[in-house]
């Protein structure tokens, strides 16, 4: 029987997601892009912000039409919003035959067997063993997410992940390297390490952050080309971890700090850890030490309390710091967090149009830095090809997929996918580089 397998919300989730694809397909299961040849439909869902999960349900009711009419056999969700809402999706959709917790994605076979077999619907909590992470990769099989820990500790007063995935929880160091060179034996050559937070990755095993020596043991992995870092927390970024990206020539001099604001004021509502001039000093050491290095960036504008006053100096702020990568999310209130709280919430319309202004401060930016890459040479990986364009598309290290920009380049001879190139830049369009397949003399 085919399946249909819809994964949403980030990256983290796409881990689990994977680690489930593979289990079906050890047992023998097939995969389907077409609603018309699914026998089967199982949902990774996400709640992380009011938009996630207005998706997750509308994706759920979706598919419940399909069991409705008789079209599908089984219908599973699974991932966050399972967690958070699992009575009120038994309850509600009785088209969904089985919900399983974030803890039970091990539990995915034996839950969709006992489905077809006409057994219980209800697997949360049982929180399956892990049996191996073995793992159906979907990303196009040259770069892979590698999710180093689980939870978060950090209890900001906006988010409600600590409160559906737990507290921090390391992966064990030799499982992770085992992972990576699984998944280099399978032809994966950027490896990107996620977490809801990689800084902090070994504390609670081994009583010290232990990502300088993850690093160390992932460069040593020979097929290995690109190890990029996602998700750093800037107050917990140590001495050591610069030193390892300084030196490890496979580690992308790129990293994800999300600061979320830079007013002293809205920092202490959101109980984030940093002032402004912490995050100052912070960016100023990476620049000095990492001269090349590219910094992203996520922004929450109109957080409750936010005074006209608190978003000009974040403005002033993003207009200081010039950061290379920058997104920006009007804020989302989310049920049992303690933001959701605060008084003086701030109107919708304020929200997003502080948010314009600074994603259109940032394409000023973003623009200037891409034209400023002119008659660089770059190291570049091939995506693809566009033959209306006659050009492949490519990432440089600066560009994290999916978020970030591309790199458009011509070449006289063929380029496969995940091809390791160096182009020399000849361009930009906006937030992208223009270049050709550059050969050293």
């Amino acid at each position: 029987m085919k399946i249909l397998f819809i994964s949403l919300g980030c990256d983290k989730n796409l881990v689990d997601t994977e680690v489930m694809l593979g289990e079906l397909a050890e047992e023998g299961y097939s995969f389907t892009d077409e609603e018309t040849e699914a026998d089967i439909v199982i949902i990774n869902t996400c709640c992380f912000i009011r938009d996630a999960k207005e998706e997750s349900i509308e994706t759920i009711l979706e598919m419940a039409e399909l069991k409705k009419a008789g079209q599908i056999k089984a219908f599973l969700v699974t991932g966050c919003l399972a967690e958070r809402h699992r009575e009120e999706i038994q309850k509600e959709i009785p088209e969904v035959d089985a919900v399983l917790g974030i803890t039970d994605i091990h539990s995915i076979v034996r839950a969709l067997e006992e489905t077809l077999s006409g057994k219980a619907r209800n697997h949360i909590g049982e929180n399956a063993p892990n049996p191996g992470k073995k793992r159906l990769v979907t990303t196009g099989g040259h770069y892979a997410y590698l999710k180093i820990a689980e939870g978060c500790d950090k209890h900001c007063t906006y988010c409600i992940i600590p409160k559906i995935r737990g507290s921090y929880r390391s992966v064990p160091l030799e499982e992770l390297l085992k992972e990576a060179r699984m998944l280099a034996d399978e032809g994966v050559r950027e490896l990107i390490l996620v977490a809801q937070e990689t800084t902090l990755y070994g504390m609670d095993l081994y009583g010290k952050k232990m990502l300088p020596e993850l690093l160390k043991g992932l460069c040593q992995i020979e097929d290995l080309h690109w190890i990029r870092i996602l998700y750093c927390y800037p107050e917990e970024i140590t001495e050591e971890l610069i030193e390892v990206i300084k030196k490890e020539p496979k580690i992308c001099h790129y990293l994800d700090i999300p600061i979320q604001h830079a007013s002293d004021a809205v920092l202490k509502r959101m109980g984030r850890r940093t002032t402004r001039e912490d995050l100052r000093r912070i960016v100023g050491k990476l620049r000095k030490e990492i001269p090349d290095i590219c910094l992203r960036t996520t922004l929450i504008s109109g957080f409750p309390g936010e005074s006209q006053e608190d978003f000009e100096e974040l403005y002033r702020f993003v207009n200081e710091m010039e950061f290379d990568r920058l997104g920006v999310f009007a804020y989302s209130s989310e049920e049992d967090t303690p933001a959701a709280l605060l008084p003086d919430q701030i109107p919708e319309e304020i929200k997003e149009n502080r948010r314009d202004e600074l994603m259109e401060l940032q394409q000023e930016i973003a623009f200037e830095k891409a034209a400023e890459k002119e008659g660089t040479v770059l190291e570049a990986v091939i995506e693809g090809y566009l033959p209306g364009d006659g050009v492949y598309v490519a990432r440089t290290y600066m560009d994290a997929p999916g978020v970030d920009g591309y790199l458009f380049l011509t070449s006289e001879r063929e380029l496969d996918s995940g091809k390791f190139v160096t182009v020399k830049v000849t361009g930009s369009s906006e937030y992208d580089l223009l270049g050709v397949e550059y050969e050293f003399t």
